[in-house]
């Protein structure tokens, strides 16, 4: 095949993923050609599917090679450092525009878009974190921080902490996440312990506690939709009756 050739093949087979993309979106496309595409945005002179493939066997899934480190990609071979940066950047941008759009909401009528967003901001992370999202009586988002940066298996926070923090932010409710950097999502004993205290923290000073969301390698844990803060709150109307 003449280097001629071999240009307008490797045109022609970019041509044909840009239109399917226009045509279909991603619908259509398999992983190895999500990620072929995305390098051939920084490499316009160079087949990119041998990369693609590389790099699906090296990482995984489209998922593990979109978190993966600059380093890390560009020990594959002919994804250099442009490639690496472009990949780096579309994951930032989606992360981006998942926290917009769950901030543009009013959050709670469901929980998928801060799974969403907690799924693409925290599997990655080496270290546990905690964050809070504050909430306005209506369930529109005020703001978010991370509140705490602990080690590879554990943070430090109190239920007293997230609510001083809640309250000095004036908000009317609270979502809580933190990630099990190296293990399942299924929460602790101690996880559930500090929830259902936040419960009860957050229902004497007259707030509510909306989610407390796990996010793992492999998945994600829901307090709310395993009904475990119904529960919670369940047994804090039965403990105020008492008094």
């Amino acid at each position: 095949m003449t280097e001629t050739n071999g240009k307008d093949k490797r045109e022609g087979h970019r041509k044909r993923l840009r239109e399917k993309f226009l045509e279909h979106g991603l619908e259509k496309f398999t992983d190895e050609e999500i990620v072929e595409l995305l390098l051939t945005l920084a490499t316009p002179r160079k087949d990119c599917k041998q990369a693609a493939r590389e790099a699906l066997k090296t990482f995984g899934t489209l998922r593990n090679v979109l978190e993966a480190d600059l380093d890390s990609l560009t020990e594959i071979k002919d994804i250099g450092p442009s490639n690496a940066f472009g990949i780096k950047f579309i994951h930032q941008v989606t992360k981006k525009f998942l926290r917009d759009r769950m901030i543009e909401k009013r959050a709670f009528h469901s929980s998928d878009d801060l799974l969403d967003y907690l799924n693409h901001s925290m599997r990655s992370l080496k270290r546990e974190v905690f964050q809070i999202i504050y909430l306005d009586a209506v369930d529109r988002i005020i703001d978010e921080e991370i509140i705490a940066v602990g080690t590879a298996t554990e943070v430090p926070v109190s239920p007293q902490q997230i609510v001083e923090r809640a309250v000095k932010r004036g908000a009317a409710n609270i979502m809580i996440a933190h990630n099990h950097p190296g293990g399942e999502a299924e929460p602790s004993e101690d996880d559930k312990a500090m929830t259902r205290e936040t419960v009860f923290v957050c229902g004497m000073m007259k707030l509510k506690l909306r989610e407390h969301a796990i996010v793992a390698p492999r998945g994600h844990f829901s307090f709310s939709k395993e009904g475990l803060i119904a529960e919670y709150e369940h047994q804090l109307r039965k403990v105020q009756k008492k008094i």
